[in-house]
């Protein structure tokens, strides 16, 4: 064999099935959560169920001091939450 035929087949049998393998590898490994995402998916809960907190506190507080503010801001929707519970 000449040295052309040569580096065809080892291009062909050796280096490009290396480059496939080392980009599937690459591609499992981009496909899963790494720990920092998942600090900050438990900060972005944390930080949504404090504000669903807060926004029942100021319903409270409205609804304390003026009974009549969700038939004003919303009508047909008197006694429900302006977030509906997921739960």
């Amino acid at each position: 064999m000449d040295f052309d035929t040569l580096s065809v087949l080892a291009i062909l049998f050796i280096a490009f099935p290396w480059v496939i393998f080392h980009y599937v590898t690459k591609w499992k490994q981009a496909k899963t959560l790494t720990s920092g995402d998942e600090k900050l998916l438990d900060e972005l809960h944390e930080a949504a169920r404090r504000l669903d907190d807060r926004l029942c506190t100021i319903e409270r507080i409205m609804t304390a001091e003026n009974p009549d503010w969700r038939q004003q801001c919303m009508p047909g929707r008197e006694n429900q939450r302006l977030l509906a519970d997921r739960d």
